[in-house]
């Protein structure tokens, strides 16, 4: 058995954004997310579910045409094939994303 830390390793990237998959299990795709403030905005629309949480930081997105401000504990759904941004991004911001596919 494997023990691990979700806040272990978690400076962030000088810029952007680093995506580690923490669990890949049948259709299911558990994912930590380190943000830098300096992040260029893309527009992600997914073929699959997506749960995320904030653990640490700020975040402001755009989810299909609404800004939604999230704070460390913040938790959103984002169904299939909803368009969302990252329009801005606290230094250090640590996400957990679950991706069902």
């Amino acid at each position: 058995m494997r023990i691990d830390n979700l806040f272990a390793d978690a400076a962030p990237p000088a810029e952007g954004e680093r995506f580690e998959a923490l669990l890949t299990h049948k259709n299911l795709t558990i994912e930590r997310i380190l943000s830098s403030a300096r992040i260029e905005s893309t527009q992600y629309v997914q073929p699959q579910d997506e749960w995320v949480a904030l653990l640490q930081g700020e975040a402001e997105l755009d989810v299909d045409g609404e800004t939604v401000s999230l704070r460390a504990g913040d938790h959103l759904f984002l169904p299939a094939g909803t368009p969302h941004t990252v329009l801005r991004v606290a230094e250090g911001s640590l996400w957990l994303a679950v991706h069902l596919h």
